[in-house]
């Protein structure tokens, strides 16, 4: 929409987000989601890739509970990757995660380079969402496994005005597509045993809590990091993605995908 402003992960946000979801974490539930949308894959032992990995909270989890080898963790922003740097120096697992800052596009990693791929709610920002299904394919081993969370819309066409008031005062560069849209990518590129599994009465309350804790318990400690005005500022977005989510129109959601093993 032409009257939205971009805002960007500066440190304000970033503060912000960690303050609500969790050291390492940009997006909701934290680690616990993390568990969620991997119950049943084993990660031992594996190279994984994160794609969007944000303050780096999911790679560091992905090799400290989970015992992955080796985590690739790429995102676009170099601050970002710089702070992810920190993280896994400060959790010592620096000979185990590698964080890559990439330029926006198709990967850049050679065929079936991973055993697995995931992403915590970063896809949203990747509007190609057929072209990033068959990346991704490509990048994985036979029999790999795409395991990963998303925001989706619940909507096909137009958004609903208060949608669109959310999407306005979020200020973020989002490419949100429906759970059709996202099937079919999968399908195309090649993918079994799709799963698509909704969150969205999760969030629903999930949401509710974080905007009373921003309010209440964390706003003072908030206001002092990142001011009052952007304070005020995001909770004003919290109560419009509120809205929108008990609208249906922004759905968290888990993906999950395997590429067939070889014959």
């Amino acid at each position: 929409m032409t009257e939205q402003a971009t805002q960007e992960y500066d440190d304000n946000l970033m503060a912000l987000l960690e303050a609500v979801w969790g050291e390492g974490f940009m997006s909701p539930g934290g680690v616990d989601e993390v568990d969620r949308y991997l119950n049943g894959i084993e990660l031992t032992g594996l190279s994984v890739l994160d794609i969007g990995c944000g303050l780096g909270g999911i790679d560091v989890h992905l090799v400290k509970r989970h015992g992955a080898a080796m985590v690739t963790g790429i995102d676009v922003d170099q601050a970002l990757i710089d702070r992810c740097d920190l993280l896994a120096q400060k959790y010592e697992v620096t000979a185990q995660v590698e964080f890559i800052c990439v330029e926006p596009g198709p990967l850049t990693f050679g065929d079936a380079s991973f055993d697995i791929v995931t992403s915590k709610d970063s896809i949203i920002h990747i509007p190609d969402k057929k072209g990033l299904a068959a990346d991704v394919y490509r990048v994985l081993e036979p029999g790999g496994w795409f395991v990963a969370s998303d925001w989706l819309a619940g909507y096909e066409d137009e958004p609903s005005q208060e949608m669109k008031e959310y999407l306005v005062v979020e200020g973020l560069d989002f490419g949100l597509a429906s759970a059709k849209t996202y099937l079919e990518a999968l399908q195309s590129a090649g993918f079994i045993d799709i799963e698509i599994v909704d969150r969205n009465d999760w969030y629903r309350q999930q949401a509710r809590l974080e905007r009373e804790q921003m309010g209440g318990i964390l706003y003072d400690g908030l206001a002092s990091k990142v001011g009052t005005e952007f304070l005020e500022h995001e909770i004003e977005v919290w109560d419009k993605m509120i809205i929108a989510i008990d609208q249906g129109q922004l759905r968290p959601t888990h993906l999950r995908a395997r590429k067939p093993a070889r014959d």
